[in-house]
Parts: C-alpha cells; structure tokens; sequence
C-alpha cells in the first residue's frame, strides 16, 4: 500500500499547474486562460496484531491495510488576453464560496479575542 501512496504523492506537483491553471483557449480574439484553487490529500495505513485467548472472543492473528484520497479544484477566475495585456478576471461566485470559511474563522477569532478583552 505504501508504493501505490508514495507514486501518488510524487506525482502531485505536476497535476497542480495543470490543474490549477487550464489550457488556453481563443474566444472572440480574446487569449483565455482558465485559474482554480486546487487542493489535494492521500494517506495509507496498516496494521495486524494477536487476539489472545481471554474469553470475550476467539485467540487469532489478524492484519489490514487500506488508503484513499481525494481532491477539489474551484475555478476561481481567469487571465484574459486584450489590447492592455494579460489581465485577471475573477469569477465572483467561487471567490464568495473559497472566502466564506475565511470570513468566519477570521470573526470567530475576533469574537474570543473580544470576549478575552471583557
């Protein structure tokens, strides 16, 4: 299980700048190039150890192992190629959505700061 995590997390960095800018495209005469957020995790474990003979089940040797992963891209935006050069454009829906879990940790963290101050 290890060789298949270990293959996964070395071949993370290339999958990012890929992932987290698209290929470019033409629309209108315009040169787009498409911009997200981009978040991975793996992890893998195993283990096995000796049930004893104490009554409450059967003695025995028992071993497992298993993995996962997953990964979320949010397209945040894009460069937009025009007669005043590359320039971001973002998308203000995804921008509201990756900023909404900041906001709260951030008034979270003034609430308690206040409430220390009392």
């Amino acid at each position: 299980m290890t060789n298949i995590t270990e293959r996964l997390a070395e071949s993370v960095p290339s999958w990012g700048a890929k992932v987290a800018y698209g290929e470019q495209t033409t629309l209108n005469g315009h040169e787009i190039i498409p911009v997200a957020v981009v978040a991975f995790g793996f992890g893998a474990g195993e283990g096995s150890g000796e049930s004893p003979d104490d009554g409450k089940g059967p003695a025995g040797r028992g071993e497992g192992s298993g993995g996962g992963g997953g990964g979320y891209a949010v397209p945040i935006g894009a460069y937009v190629g025009g007669p005043d050069g590359l320039r971001f454009r973002a998308n203000p829906i995804a921008l509201i959505i990756v900023a909404a879990p900041l906001v709260s940790a951030i008034g979270w963290a003034l609430a308690r700061v206040i409430r220390a101050g009392r």
